[in-house]
């Protein structure tokens, strides 16, 4: 069985036991390209990211389309990755382009700026968007009114710090007051690349279901017919005066 198949099928496994094999969401990966990244993009590891996620978008989204950024004191949008052609993508797509600028100084704001201009203006849709963000250290405060101004939008980020840098800020994101709902979660994986697949998603995957619990609260993710017919059913029925008096 192909990698990308055993992927998801940990995904499909993973998601069932949170209960979110029947949600629908769009899928967006935000890759660091900073100096301090470049061994990690020679040595494949970037390009098994890629991959890995994709088996997430897979499960999500109905095209299977993983949206694609990389940044560093820019940042690219690029061509979406999916099943058919993932295959040496990171190659093809970020390495091989001499558009793409790669291996300077981080610069997150501008780079989430576009995600939320890509989900809520250019590509608006019912479904919320799940958006993993992987940076290896230093990530600039100047995030921090982005998330919070987000946290009213179907957006919800998933840090990844990876390596052994400072992420003395995105440890403390779910600290941050003054959001209608906790909109971010962060991890940190000292070697993305040896991490197992159940690991992974596990985390990955871990505080996606109560927010998104949280935001249909708030009617900041549209709750679809069939939701709102099943949570119906599944109150209790009220009972008239007389079935209160004699117990029906």
């Amino acid at each position: 069985m192909a990698t990308i198949d055993l992927q998801k099928k940990s995904v499909k496994i993973v998601l069932e036991k949170k209960n979110l094999a029947a949600v629908k969401a769009r899928v967006g990966l935000v890759l660091d390209i900073t100096g301090s990244m470049r061994n990690l993009y020679k040595n494949g590891t970037v390009q098994k990211v890629v991959e890995r996620i994709l088996a997430i978008a897979s499960q999500f989204d109905d095209d299977g389309v993983l949206d694609v950024w990389v940044y560093d004191n820019e940042f690219s949008r690029l061509k979406p990755v999916t099943e058919r052609d993932f295959d040496g993508y990171v190659d093809r797509i970020i390495l091989e382009d001499e558009l793409v600028h790669k291996f300077g100084r981080n610069d997150e704001p501008p780079v989430m700026k576009d995600v939320l201009r890509k989900y809520l203006e250019d590509d608006p849709s019912k479904d919320p968007a799940y958006i993993v963000f992987i940076n290896d250290g230093g990530c600039k405060k100047s995030i921090k009114p982005i998330i919070e101004s987000s946290a009213k939008h179907p957006v919800f980020w998933q840090f990844v710090g990876i390596g052994n840098g400072n992420f003395d800020f995105l440890s403390k994101i779910d600290t941050l007051e003054g959001r209608v709902v906790d909109n971010a979660n962060f991890l940190h994986i000292e070697e993305i690349d040896k991490i197992s697949d159940d690991q992974l998603y596990n985390s990955l995957l871990n505080e996606f279901p109560s927010w998104l619990k949280e935001a249909k609260q708030k009617r900041i993710v549209t709750i679809d017919q069939e939701e709102q017919e099943s949570s119906r059913e599944s109150e209790p029925k009220r009972q008239g005066f007389w079935g209160k008096l004699f117990g029906r």
